[in-house]
């Protein structure tokens, strides 16, 4: 602090001393009883009590403001806070003062350090004093009342507080400003070193659970890969001027939010568009374009000096980055983006200030190719409402186009009630950050150290680049199949740049773990009931690349793929086409069933294009009785159910239900309906596609046909019915938005997990009371079977009402009976016994004591013949 005095508690009044104009802190030793405060000073007029409990006096008319810092007398008692201000021709000041639980007074003077040519003799400060004791004594004891009958709480005078200190102090945009490179010619590709983003692995923060001790630490650990990166980042500036080259400075703040639609559309502004589909708001880092012939063309050419990208983010931000990405989407034939650019930035849009290096303007490298995401740090953070981005020089063939994301911190803003109240704030204690693969198994570890008797952990096979693909079970038996209980499955990461699933799930099981220790009910039942699967991360091959670079330097692609370059997600055998062709020359049922269709030979081939986390994941499939499953994805708002591919050929949209199209659509809107923003009307779309005006669903088929994909495999080939959530417009959100993405996704993990007892489930037995695995489940009036397991238990997935269900295995007669589901929760117990058939019977006697039955063929004239004789004929 500025300075310090300490004084006897019987002294009233005492004179702090003042070391820097900026600062001046008063101590005392004594607590007090009551609140109540005097200030003395030249000033001779006091205007009146402001402020949210009445604790904040103004004093006007100072002959000199610096007289009234370095000579302020101060009678107290108890705490409190207020502020002074201090008026004289030419210049204005503010003086904040603060009291403590622990008895200390700070007041602050947030004015420019200036020097006191005058200063007050010591004598004439204490007549001063005297001489407004007495009224202001009874202004503070009036004040101190009503600080007390007020009874605001610390929140509002923090925010009271926070004001006072920023809204004039931040009334000018500051720059700090340091030498930077030379210019390029216009249209010129300059050289340039895209610095690298921080690696998501360094954590921001320190929150783990309570009970997690050395190995909780050692996941909170940051890799030394991260903080190599680190350095790098800061050690190649992407700008350029006439003076010489610059470092930033170590500050960076999160993304304002344009690729996760915090910043609406009307706060995005363009100099210039060609229509309004391809305006401003069409400029966001990743958005895609709507079809083929919609290129991205957010800027024209022309008025090249005017042509600007403005981002109102209609409070006070501390601006520290832009980020730039080519305009039309990744892989398209359009080629623009933009190669330089200088930053603006302004409190009122009207008078803009331009990032400079001494007198010269900052001009930032861009992009050199449409692939790669281009961010700039500031030399130094830069705090106003507005900031333009304005291109200096583009690709030689293509025009002043780009999306952009800009790094920003808000200031505190204690007039905005609703943002301070509608902020999303998760109460639950998580590690929210993003994990290297290291990192996400020691994670899986503590939470298994944590909750040993609910929780295994499994590996289904291997990467590509011989990472094990590691998963989590979460049951009160763990390791082992309980007969009538379901099985259920997470997966995400399939995608290995769609990181927020991962992240999710990794949340998931931390907080099912901690909540089953704390006794919570809903997770109890969950947990005994379920035997639940979580695999976090298909892809980890691809999920390292993107977590090398961070979020917003990804891209739209980079990571996507498996390290042999295949979609894994599209990289299942095509059953639709064997069925369809099926049905269309009636082989069902005679020759086909329409369930459990088998695997081509092709596809089993080791030269076939298979991943091998594809054959893993079939593997898995194959070996454990799921009934329900959710595979979890990036970049949109939206939970997608089978078919995902068209019936029609050549066709690439088109509705194409599956025989359980109820269900799933039932399905799809308990995930959808719970999550806090898919079905929300008023939120802005993420891309073009409005799926919220469907509640947030959509069959597969009918938004982009798809051939092999996870979801028509499970439904297809396995009893398992698969859908997909896509559970953020971000396919690789900062790590800042990870506790909000929790709290928009975590009620519908959990709901959707509970469908997995809505239907009809049993045991199919024999007649001495044994399970009778691969029987087949029939349901009249939907063409899709399913089979019991290998102990003879099924679990059949069914809306409310009434069916005629069917139980049938090979040697076994038929049995039926009417079953019926229930609007509550859990499934409706529907056994079934039957019996051997005759057929069957003999077959089993006769291989049993290898003997095969004798069919001797009889000619017909003969049989006639010794007929006759018998006769006597």
């Amino acid at each position: 602090m500025a300075g310090r005095k300490t004084m006897p508690a019987e002294h009233g009044v005492f004179q702090p001393r003042a070391v820097h104009p900026l600062q001046i802190l008063f101590f005392c030793d004594s607590p007090a009883a009551s609140a109540s405060f005097t200030l003395c000073s030249d000033a001779h007029s006091v205007s009146g009590v402001h402020g949210p409990s009445g604790s904040a006096a103004f004093v006007s008319d100072l002959e000199r403001t610096e007289n009234f810092v370095n000579s302020p007398c101060l009678e107290r008692e108890g705490r409190g806070r207020g502020a002074v201000d201090g008026t004289q021709p030419g210049s204005s000041s503010r003086l904040l003062w603060r009291r403590h639980q622990d008895s200390q007074l700070e007041i602050i003077h947030p004015t420019p350090p200036y020097p006191n040519p005058n200063p007050t003799p010591p004598r004439v400060m204490a007549r001063q004093r005297l001489s407004l004791l007495t009224p202001l004594a009874l202004l503070g004891l009036l004040v101190g009342l009503a600080d007390l009958g007020h009874g605001s709480t610390g929140e509002d005078e923090d925010y009271y507080m926070q004001e006072l200190l920023t809204r004039e102090q931040y009334n000018k945009v500051q720059v700090l400003e340091k030498p930077v490179a030379s210019i390029p010619d216009r249209h010129e590709h300059p050289n340039q070193n895209p610095a690298k983003k921080v690696p998501k692995g360094k954590a921001d923060s320190s929150r783990q659970m309570d009970k997690a001790t050395a190995d909780a630490k050692s996941v909170k650990t940051p890799n030394k890969k991260a903080e190599k990166n680190k350095k790098s980042a800061l050690k190649t500036p992407n700008s350029i001027s006439e003076g010489g080259q610059y470092s930033s400075m170590k500050e960076e703040c999160p993304p304002m939010g344009l690729e996760t639609l915090k910043i609406d559309d009307f706060q995005l502004h363009a100099s210039t568009t060609k229509r309004y589909g391809l305006g401003a708001h069409r400029g966001r880092l990743n958005i895609q374009q709507a079809h083929e012939d919609d290129l991205m063309t957010g800027l024209v050419p022309e008025m090249t000096a005017a042509v600007v990208r403005e981002v109102d983010a209609r409070r006070l931000t501390k601006f520290t980055g832009v980020i730039t990405l080519q305009a039309g989407a990744p892989s398209g034939r359009e080629s623009d983006w933009v190669t330089s650019y200088k930053v603006m930035v302004s409190n009122d849009s009207h008078t803009w200030v331009t990032l400079k290096n001494g007198s010269e303007d900052l001009i930032f490298r861009a992009n050199r190719e449409k692939e790669i995401p281009v961010r700039n740090i500031f030399p130094a953070p830069v705090v106003a409402r507005y900031i333009r981005v304005n291109p200096r020089s583009w690709f030689n063939s293509g025009s002043i186009c780009m999306r952009v994301e800009i790094l920003g911190c808000p200031m505190p803003d204690p007039n905005n009630y609703y943002h301070r109240r509608n902020e999303v704030i998760t109460t639950d204690d998580l590690d929210f950050r993003h994990h290297s693969y290291k990192e996400m198994r020691q994670l899986m570890k503590v939470v298994n150290e944590m909750c040993p008797n609910i929780t295994r952990i499994y590996n289904i096979g291997k990467s590509h680049s011989g990472l094990k693909l590691y998963a989590i079970e979460i049951s009160d038996n763990p390791g082992e199949h309980e007969v009538g209980e379901p099985e259920f499955r997470y997966t995400a990461g399939s995608h290995g740049n769609e990181v927020l699933g991962r992240e999710l799930l990794l949340l998931l099981m931390q907080f099912m773990c901690l909540e089953y220790l704390s006794g919570n009910q809903r997770i109890r039942h969950l947990v005994e009931e379920t035997r639940i699967h979580l695999l976090p991360s298909v892809n980890p091959d691809g999920y390292e690349k993107a977590f090398e670079v961070g979020s917003e330097l990804s891209g739209w692609s980079l990571g996507r793929w498996s390290n042999d370059g295949i979609d894994i997600h599209h990289n299942f055998p095509d059953l639709n086409s064997i069925l369809w062709e099926a049905e269309a020359k009636k082989w069902i049922p005679r020759k086909m069933f329409n369930h459990h269709v088998p695997i081509p030979e092709w596809y089993q081939s080791k030269n076939a294009s298979v991943a091998v986390e594809t054959r893993a994941l079939i593997a898995w499939m194959e070996k454990m009785p799921f009934a329900l499953g959710g595979n979890l994805q990036g970049g949109e708002l939206v939970v997608t159910f089978p078919y995902d591919k068209t019936r029609s050929q050549g066709v690439t949209r088109e509705q194409t239900p599956t025989p359980d199209d109820h269900v799933f659509r039932w399905l799809a809107f308990s995930y959808a309906s719970t999550h806090r923003l898919m079905t929300d009307a008023n939120r802005r779309v993420c891309h073009t596609e409005d799926f919220a005006k469907e509640d947030g669903t959509i069959n597969g088929a009918s938004w982009h046909t798809a051939a092999g994909s996870m979801n028509d495999f499970s439904y297809l080939h396995t009893n398992c019915f698969e859908l997909s959530m896509y559970v953020g417009c971000d396919k690789f959100p900062h790590e800042s938005e990870l506790p909000e993405e929790w709290e928009n996704n975590r009620e519908s993990l959990l709901v959707f997990m509970e469908q997995v007892h809505r239907g009809i489930k049993g045991v199919v037995r024999d007649l001495q009371g044994r399970g009778i695995p691969n029987a087949i489940i029939s349901v009249e009036g939907i063409s899709h079977d399913i089979r019991t397991a290998a102990d003879g238990d099924y679990w059949r997935l069914l809306n409310p009402g009434e069916y005629r269900v069917t139980a049938r295995a090979e040697g076994y007669s038929l049995s039926s009976k009417k079953c019926e589901v229930g609007y509550e929760m859990g499934a409706t117990r529907c056994d079934f016994t039957i019996g051997r058939t005759n057929l069957s019977r003999i077959k089993e006697i006769m291989e049993k004591f290898n003997k095969q039955p004798i069919r001797l063929p009889i000619r017909q004239p003969q049989a006639r013949r010794s007929r006759e004789r018998r006769l006597g004929t």
